[in-house]
């Protein structure tokens, strides 16, 4: 399963006027990050960054100038973001904005079968809170501090970390399969540890005299006894 973990940094908050100017997103294949990222900042045209979203973000209009529209990387973004999952906190927030920049554009919107909103996951997971992006990474031991803004690609990063760790994903990485030289192959971070079998069995640490002790228990019991349903 592909997924992408993406951010939008805005002019504000009405998605109605205001533009999206950054977006980044990381790509999961199998809740694995693959490497594979993208970034872009975008220029919002006429709509100025409202003092109050400048504050959270610390983006500029002045470094905005010289980028580019979002309809000159569209194309970039549904390419990079194809057919996987959308995958956001507070993603009501993050698709309406991109929603709006679609449609204005005259291309369908992201359905909401295809996101995955993380907030409302550490809602049903953590229902005492709280559960902002920076308290789910204290929650999990994930290193924020060099967060010192919001940014689209590092919030990215870490909402990445702290989804694997709300869905189990890492615990879920650990896989045992049958080796081809009959033992287990474990799956480590650098390749896979054979765990061969003994040739030989070890000896057995029962005395003659307990085993002789334990079938006389069952016998006793009879066909009740629940040893019987593993003794055959």
């Amino acid at each position: 399963m592909r997924e992408i973990i993406f951010d939008t940094e805005t002019t504000g908050l009405d998605s109605r006027e205001d533009r999206v100017i950054e977006i980044g997103g990381v790509e999961l294949e199998n809740q694995f990050p693959t490497g594979r990222t993208i970034h872009i900042y975008i220029n919002p045209g006429d709509r100025k960054v409202h003092p109050d979203a400048l504050a959270v973000h610390g983006i500029t209009d002045d470094f905005l100038k010289d980028k580019p529209s979002f309809a000159d990387v569209v194309e970039e973004i549904v390419d990079f973001f194809g057919d996987a999952r959308w995958v956001a906190h507070n993603a009501t927030f993050d698709i309406g904005f991109i929603n709006a920049e679609f449609d204005r554009l005259g291309l369908p919107p992201v359905v909401i079968d295809r996101v995955t909103d993380t907030l409302a996951l550490a809602r049903r997971k953590h229902p005492m809170g709280p559960n902002s992006l920076d308290a789910l990474c204290r929650r999990y031991g994930i290193d924020n501090s060099h967060r010192a803004k919001h940014g689209a690609l590092l919030d990215s990063e870490l909402l990445a970390e702290v989804y694997i760790e709300m869905i189990g994903g890492r615990q879920a990485a650990l896989g045992l399969v049958t080796s081809e030289i009959g033992g287990l192959a474990v799956q480590a971070d650098d390749g896979p540890i054979i765990v061969m079998q003994r040739e030989r069995l070890l000896a057995p640490r029962l005395t003659e005299a307990e085993i002789a002790a334990h079938a006389a228990l069952v016998s006793k019991i009879g066909a009740k006894a629940i040893w019987m349903k593993y003794s055959g």
